[in-house]
């Protein structure tokens, strides 16, 4: 395990629950690659602020029981944890937002490159979720 990797994997969740987008947005590279559940692949931090611009106008999130772990040099990190979220505005593709709440486990994977966050690949059972929001 990689501590400095598993703490620049918490301080990026920190950051998520906090709301604090630019501490959030610092941790990653400016090339970063996200990898959407059950969806297309996004380059670069304005891309990734625009998806979050998005995300936080239509949820409003909180994550719980995390656990990260990283491979020996830190190149690698996985995290788990539960969702616990609102549904505030109408996602596009998505049924109508009505203030929803929501408790979904989720994963995720990172590269990690010179101490920052390279690639991020989100999952979650996107079936469970539409049908706790009554989709």
């Amino acid at each position: 395990m990689n501590d400095a990797t598993i703490q620049l994997i918490r301080a990026y969740y920190a950051a998520f629950n906090a709301g604090d987008m630019a501490a959030f947005l610092d941790l990653v590279t400016e090339d970063v690659v996200h990898d959407l559940n059950q969806c297309g692949r996004e380059i670069g931090r304005d891309a990734f602020r625009a998806f979050m611009d998005r995300m936080n106008a239509s949820y409003r999130e909180q994550l719980e029981d995390l656990v990260v772990l990283a491979n020996a040099d830190g190149s690698r990190a996985a995290a788990e944890f539960t969702v616990l979220g609102e549904y505030l505005k109408t996602d596009a593709g998505l049924p109508p937002a009505t203030g929803q709440k929501y408790r979904l486990p989720a994963g995720a994977f990172f590269e990690v490159r010179n101490g920052k966050i390279a690639r991020i690949t989100n999952y979650y059972n996107l079936a469970d979720w539409i049908a706790q929001v009554g989709g």
